[in-house]
């Protein structure tokens, strides 16, 4: 009987998730395995971005969120006041933002956000300022 109710449980969280991101105007897919980040805009891809995530001893949390809040410069008090410039914080700390390490793009090397190029970090806020943070979607995925 535990086992049905679980089942049963997982099955609605899981028809309530995908409901969100279905309904999301913007959804930015974080694919960890292939560290790129995929712009959906309306059911459209529009975008398809060399990312960095998690480098070994971090992590980049998976999930789904829509955007929390957002900065056109922000300065990481935790990381030495690091530059993030076009940050979309979705999960506490973690935030999509530009990085100027543009060299690691497409490989893990931060320390749990998820790095972009600064002009593609700027498209990507431009578009949750349009959208609004309620209507956007950040799911993060192996």
């Amino acid at each position: 009987m535990k086992k049905f109710a679980l089942a049963i449980a997982l099955a609605l969280a899981s028809c309530f998730s995908m409901i969100s991101t279905a309904e999301a105007g913007l959804v930015a897919k974080v694919d960890l395995s292939s560290q790129t980040l995929t712009v959906i805009n309306n059911g459209r891809v529009m975008y398809r971005w060399p990312v960095s995530t998690a480098r070994r001893g971090y992590r980049t949390p998976t999930g789904s969120w829509s955007a929390k809040r957002i900065h056109r410069m922000w300065y990481s008090r935790k990381y030495d006041m690091s530059p993030m410039p076009y940050s979309v914080f979705y999960n506490g700390g973690y935030a999509i933002h530009g990085t100027g390490a543009i060299g690691r793009l497409g490989r893990p090397a931060s320390h749990g956000c998820v790095r972009l190029h600064p002009a593609n970090a700027k498209v990507f806020y431009s578009l949750v300022k349009q959208n609004g943070m309620r209507n956007t979607r950040i799911v993060v995925q192996r």
